[in-house]
């Protein structure tokens, strides 16, 4: 993905100047994408590249490496999205102890003007940045004034807030309404329904032993904000998605450890392994649950299957947004 970068050191990225869009953009919701096309059409207006600035690890996953928050989406699949939204140049910016240290001020000249050669920024609203979060809206356009002189100078905006039911949306109502099973008001946020994307790992083939194989999918520290047995629908195998059932969890009836997403699919028999798909959640069905032994832990995977089959069948034609 060369118009992907993670440091900010060297010279000028962006000689002509460009458009910074700035946001942890976990997730991509609605107010997300309202944030990175209002910079998107502001850069087409100027000439220049929009940016897509955000951070890897989020700043929270950093400072709580013990209890790191939830995540929406991969890091590779929110850089994906960026560039989908038409971002010409996104960063991921290394957040490490040099970075956590930047005074706010630090960061707008040595990264946004130094490097980027940022001409408008653009924030979603109660956007906070730099060491002690004491970077804001203000700051930035102060220092854009201060440095107007220079030929450096730039203006700094705030769109406004997406509202969805009165309250703004955010990635944390999202995780909210996911942990609770609310699947349709996560994607009235998001723009689409809620999805967990990556290539398809080798398990331990446990799953087909029980009559049950499953495409795996591991998470490298990044958990989601749900858990337990779902009703899904599969993309990236064909033109229609595959419905099955998925197990979210690790495994403690067999003393699992590791975090995993276990799908079942329906009527397919095939080896997955190394490809990439995307698991579309459409109900919880129960929590994860420690079952006294395999047989038990069976009958209860065939009567998942069965649910799950019959609230895929009641909305056969739901579309991806």
């Amino acid at each position: 993905m060369s118009r992907l970068f993670r440091d900010v050191d060297g010279g000028r990225r962006c000689p002509h100047g460009s458009v910074v869009c700035i946001g942890a953009f976990d997730g991509l919701h609605l107010g997300h994408r309202a944030l990175v096309r209002r910079a998107v059409e502001r850069a087409r207006t100027l000439g220049v590249p929009a940016v897509a600035l955000s951070f890897e690890p989020l700043p929270r996953e950093f400072f709580a490496p013990g209890n790191p928050p939830p995540r929406l989406l991969s890091p590779r699949a929110k850089a994906e999205g960026l560039l989908a939204l038409g971002a010409d140049k996104v960063g991921l910016l290394r957040f490490d102890a040099r970075m956590a240290s930047m005074t706010a001020a630090d960061f707008v000249r040595d990264v946004l003007v130094g490097h980027l050669g940022v001409r408008e920024v653009w924030v979603g609203p109660e956007f906070r940045f730099g060491k002690g979060r004491v970077g804001d809206l203000a700051l930035l356009q102060a220092i854009g004034r201060e440095l107007a002189d220079t030929g450096q100078g730039f203006t700094a905006h705030q769109i406004e807030p997406v509202l969805l039911d009165g309250e703004r949306v955010s990635s944390t109502r999202i995780r909210a309404a996911l942990g609770a099973g609310d699947f349709d008001a996560a994607a009235r946020m998001l723009g689409r329904p809620f999805a967990i994307g990556g290539r398809v790992a080798r398990g331990a083939r446990l799953g087909r032993t029980l009559g049950f194989p499953t495409a795996n999918l591991r998470f490298h520290g990044k958990a989601p904000p749900l858990a337990g047995i779902h009703a899904v629908r599969v993309h990236g195998l064909g033109g229609a998605p595959l419905s099955g059932v998925s197990s979210l969890g690790t495994r403690p009836t067999v003393d699992g450890t590791e975090l995993l997403l276990e799908t079942h699919l329906f009527d397919f028999d095939g080896d997955l392994y190394g490809r990439r798909i995307e698991v579309e959640f459409v109900a919880h069905l129960r929590d994860e649950e420690k079952f006294d032994d395999l047989p038990t832990l069976v009958a209860q995977m065939h009567r998942d299957a069965e649910q799950a089959r019959t609230i895929l069948l009641q909305d056969p034609t739901r579309a991806r947004a």
